[in-house]
């Protein structure tokens, strides 16, 4: 059997050749992007930290107003027990509605207070995630992405009912001519914008003339809009349902000091 050293010397050197392009122009960029990545989490997760002392700090004051209200309230009852003494039990039964009152009234003002400050709390935790949710979400908008996203807009149209149709269908038989604009958060392919035309006269049976707008604020979606009517899905969509989630929850309430 003979062996052509050359031509697997040759092979061997297209190899090697291959091997180190890739390196340049694939894996170093990769690696870069994901060290990049990694220190951009790293940098969230101090800002969150510091957050987290923050909040800390907060309640570390709220446990000294707290401390300061007892010895304040303790003060209150030994001057009401010294003129009661010296006044008789009228003046007594008196100081102590005067202490009870101001007790009552204390108690509400920290427990509003205490409840602005957690409300600050979430608040400001929330805006937080879902300002790096859609960062994240932007930062994923590739090519394949917006290719999936038009493809899922179109199952979506051709998925639909009668029901669901008919607005859209009213919507466009009362413009004349018909006309409707199809936005999206990227610029479409030719390609794509003749599928999604072809989506939305075969699913409205209208032959209605489309124009195409790029609207960067859709985040990751689609949207059919025509007079009144508008049918779309965007992955901006899903954040108000995690935002109504994280409000949902009710932070456990700090006890308050008995009378």
């Amino acid at each position: 059997m003979h062996i052509d050293w050359v031509t697997i010397g040759a092979q061997a050197l297209n190899f090697l050749i291959l091997m180190g392009l890739l390196k340049h122009f694939l894996y170093k960029p990769i690696l870069d992007a994901i060290d990049t990545r990694e220190k951009s989490i790293a940098s969230q997760l101090a800002d969150a930290k510091q957050q987290e002392a923050a909040a800390q700090k907060e309640k570390d004051a709220f446990g000294q107003k707290n401390a300061a209200f007892d010895a304040d309230r303790a003060e209150l009852l030994k001057k009401a027990t010294v003129a009661a003494n010296a006044q008789g039990k009228t003046l007594i039964d008196a100081a102590r509605a005067d202490a009870d009152a101001e007790t009552a009234k204390r108690h509400d003002a920290l427990k509003i207070e205490e409840q602005q400050l957690v409300g600050s709390i979430r608040h400001r935790t929330s805006e937080g995630v879902f300002a790096v949710a859609r960062k994240m979400m932007a930062d994923l908008a590739d090519a394949s992405l917006e290719a999936s996203i038009g493809k899922v807009f179109i199952r979506r149209l051709q998925s639909m009912d009668a029901a669901a149709t008919a607005p859209m269908k009213a919507a466009l038989a009362s413009v004349h001519p018909a006309k409707a604009v199809v936005r999206s958060a990227f610029d479409m392919t030719a390609r794509q914008q003749t599928a999604i035309h072809k989506a939305v006269a075969d699913t409205f049976a209208s032959d209605a003339a489309i124009n195409f707008e790029t609207v960067p604020a859709l985040l990751g979606g689609i949207e059919l809009v025509v007079g009144g009517q508008k049918l779309g899905w965007s992955i901006a969509d899903y954040l108000p349902a995690m935002r109504a989630g994280v409000d949902a929850v009710e932070p456990d309430p700090a006890p308050i000091p008995a009378a």
